[in-house]
């Protein structure tokens, strides 16, 4: 994996943590000195932990240059128009 990859399943599984925590202690009643506020935070490390396997998992059979688990498809088609561009210049200058 590159830091790339790295970078972007470290900021999915924070991004994770903070919405699944202050969901919890939205719905709670947002009482930071109760013990559930830290039950708020174990119960939020679930979904952040499941994140960064779901993100190992995309780097590995999805988009490889992120953690997203489909491929970029707007890099292929931006090539492949470059390419095409190329090709019909290529034959105009050959004719």
């Amino acid at each position: 994996m590159n830091s790339k990859v790295i970078s972007d399943i470290a900021e999915r599984t924070l991004a994770a943590y903070v919405t699944t925590f202050l969901g919890i202690l939205i719905a709670d009643g947002f009482d930071l000195t109760s013990i559930s506020a830290i039950k708020a935070a174990a119960i939020a490390a679930l979904p952040a932990a499941l994140s960064v396997i779901k993100g190992a998992i995309g780097s590995r059979f999805g988009d490889r240059s992120s953690a997203a688990w489909l491929p970029h498809h707007g890099a292929k088609s931006a090539k492949g128009s470059q390419s095409s561009k190329g090709t019909r210049a290529g034959s105009r200058s050959s004719s």
